[in-house]
């Protein structure tokens, strides 16, 4: 700006603007740290699309080379299913002509037979080769390594049956995510293998099949006309138009690499010094001594003389060291040393203080992404007290029933769910109205919840008197606290009243008869 000055005659100068701090979004530093930083807005499904082999084989590589991280998914399973899930059902019978007394036989018999059914490998596996539990315990495992889990369902005729020496049709065949195809084509509806229709619904699966040596694909139709699930896929997404998983352990791949690659370094570094390092320190002339002898030989005289006499007594002192010996192996021994000479040991240098801490984060951040408490993964409950222990079990307990409902229940439920239409379907389960009063209501009546192993508690005595004061307090029910037992409230009671009524008949003192305080408050209840 120019041509204006101020009243006292001096020309007026524009100040420079003065830079302002303001609030908005990715307002980055001095260093320019989220420059840095590219990050292109890409849609989940295509980022699945193009990481999912990589991540897949990556994964696989790693647990099987790794035994923290097998121990790790042996104890997600562990954690989500212990020794398998327990049916508890609970069909809406509402209008259907059953009373409380006919619904509860109802739901025993269910319980009983699906049992007999889930346990026996027989009859839920196609192959023959596993239970239901064990299909469940496989499905976790994919679901940490491939991020979705994939099966077919088959049913057999008469005449299979007949053959392998079994009683039902329905069978459940897990396959191996790696054989759903890859295959994109837009104008068929295709994406990674998974054919949808207008509305964005499965329509059928294209699987990699190998029968007599020759590889071919088939695509299986995800219902049928009946509308009964033909292709088991359960993955967890990210994204509502996400078509399959990704491994669980994508997020920390470089994490886990980094921790390798540090217990590597280390162990070559401590190799390196060895477990102690032995030195020599010795008053012995270097090699400038040796050229101060020389000089004095050849000024000749006393010198020569000289030199002569400290080289014998060199060659007296390094010869009786030679004969000596120092070992360190099996039989370690110091026999003699040099005049002058000191024998130090040694020990390595590392690991160093920084190890531990930085090595605890990477387990830490591989624990969070795997789904499992930093004390399962790593077994290091060095610093654990009763406060930490309580509110890392309450934090994961969240995760563990989430992976329960979400991965491990859908795969029982729809083999269930097949499973007792076959039942009613071919009479083996009465039911009122026949078959088809129960195609009608098949939602309703395949109703059902899947119980786990019970929470894990610090103290059990703290935990136990809990859950006294709720239901006390009337905060809470037995069917709630028996849930988080892992038991079925259902079960417990008929079996608390069978051996009640055992101990009655045989004029025994029944460990469940009501106590005095609880008759009395009865029979002021009564009154």
């Amino acid at each position: 700006m120019t041509g204006l000055i101020r009243p006292d005659g001096t020309p007026l100068v524009a100040s420079s603007a003065a830079n302002r701090t303001t609030a908005r979004y990715l307002r980055d530093t001095k260093s320019g740290a989220i420059a840095s930083r590219v990050a292109p807005l890409t849609n989940s499904r295509d980022d699945i699309r193009r990481a999912w082999s990589r991540s897949a084989g990556l994964a696989m590589d790693l647990i099987q080379n790794s035994g923290r991280l097998k121990g790790a998914c042996d104890q997600v399973i562990a954690d989500t299913v212990g020794v398998g899930l327990t049916l508890t059902p609970d069909p809406d019978l509402t209008g259907l002509g059953y009373d409380d007394a006919e619904k509860a036989d109802f739901i025993r018999l269910l319980k009983r037979r699906w049992k007999a059914y889930w346990l026996d490998k027989k009859e839920c596996d196609m192959r023959g080769k596993l239970n239901g539990p064990q299909m469940v315990d496989i499905a976790l495992r994919w679901d940490i390594a491939f991020g979705e889990v994939t099966g077919v369902f088959d049913f057999f005729d008469d005449a299979d049956r007949s053959h392998y020496g079994i009683t039902t049709g329905t069978k459940l065949c897990m396959v191996s995510p790696q054989k759903l195809v890859q295959e994109t084509s837009t104008h068929e509806g295709l994406f990674q293998g998974v054919r949808h229709d207008g509305k964005g619904r499965p329509v059928s699966y294209r699987f990699e099949t190998n029968s007599d040596g020759v590889k071919s694909k088939r695509d299986y139709a995800a219902f049928d006309t009946d509308g009964r699930p033909m292709v088991l896929h359960v993955f967890d997404p990210m994204d509502a138009d996400d078509v399959r998983g990704i491994s669980k352990l994508a997020p920390a791949f470089r994490k886990h690499i980094q921790a390798e690659m540090l217990d590597d370094a280390t162990l070559q570094m401590a190799l390196l010094q060895t477990i102690f390092a032995i030195t020599i320190t010795s008053d012995t002339p270097s090699a400038d001594a040796y050229e101060a002898l020389e000089i004095l030989k050849e000024q000749g005289g006393d010198g020569v003389a000289f030199g002569k006499e400290y080289l014998g007594y060199l060659s007296g002192s390094l010869g009786a060291a030679a004969d000596s010996r120092i070992s360190v192996g099996a039989d370690p021994q110091v026999s003699h040393l040099g005049p002058g000479e000191k024998l130090a040991l040694e020990t390595a240098n590392v690991p160093g203080k920084d190890f531990l801490p930085f090595s605890n984060s990477l387990a830490r951040d591989m624990a969070r992404t795997i789904g499992c408490s930093y004390g399962g993964l790593t077994m290091d409950y060095t610093a654990a007290t009763y406060s930490s222990v309580r509110m890392e079990n309450s934090s994961i307990w969240s995760v563990v029933m989430r992976r329960r409902e979400r991965i491990a229940a859908p795969i029982c439920q729809m083999s269930y769910e097949n499973w007792l239409d076959e039942e009613i379907g071919e009479g083996r389960i009465p039911f009122k109205g026949g078959y088809r009063a129960f195609r009608a209501n098949r939602r309703r009546i395949c109703c059902a919840s899947w119980q786990g192993p019970a929470k894990p508690t610090a103290d059990d005595w703290k935990a136990a008197r809990a859950s006294s004061e709720r239901l006390e307090n009337g905060t809470s029910s037995i069917a709630i606290e028996t849930g988080d037992l892992g038991v079925d409230s259902d079960a417990l009671f008929e079996e608390r009243e069978r051996e009640h009524e055992r101990y009655l008949k045989a004029g025994m003192a029944s460990p469940y008869a009501a106590k005095p305080d609880q008759q009395v408050v009865q029979m002021e209840t009564v009154e």
